[in-house]
């Protein structure tokens, strides 16, 4: 039987943005994770949270970085909707390319939610770095 799932690729651009290859508008860093702003928001306060281990996806993470990922998925998620005055928040996380992965490390998307404010669809434009520096100063506020 085959390995369903191809093995990590390094080359991937999250990995080269832990390396430090590559910037981010951070928010949130510790030993475990990096969150940082997506470039491409489909909601004002869009954070993407990755584990600084190397893992393609949710299905071959090791259970100890996936612990340590999701509480600081939620604590995130309670910075942004507080730091960006949001009304709810949603969680997006995708597993291979059939599931919508375009990204092969796992990560999470926080996605801060207004009522009757819909999603913007994914890939559009870039938001200028000025405001992605604002709304992660706020989410990051709100954190500590």
């Amino acid at each position: 039987m085959t390995d369903p799932m191809p093995n990590y690729d390094d080359s991937n651009i999250f990995a080269r943005i832990l390396r430090g290859e590559l910037p981010c508008t951070g928010v949130w860093q510790d030993e475990a994770v990096l969150a940082f702003m997506d470039i491409t928001p489909v909601t004002a306060g869009h954070v993407l949270v990755l584990p600084k281990i190397p893992s393609r996806n949710l299905l071959d993470a090791n259970p100890v970085t996936l612990e340590a990922l999701i509480l600081r998925v939620q604590r995130i998620a309670k910075g942004a909707m507080i730091g960006m005055g949001s009304d709810g928040v949603s969680i997006q996380q995708f597993n291979e390319e059939a599931g919508g992965q375009s990204v092969f490390h796992l990560h999470f998307h926080v996605l801060p939610r207004w009522n009757n404010v819909p999603l913007k669809p994914p890939g559009g434009a870039a938001e200028k770095t000025e405001i992605l520096v604002e709304q992660a100063q706020k989410i990051h506020r709100a954190l500590v």
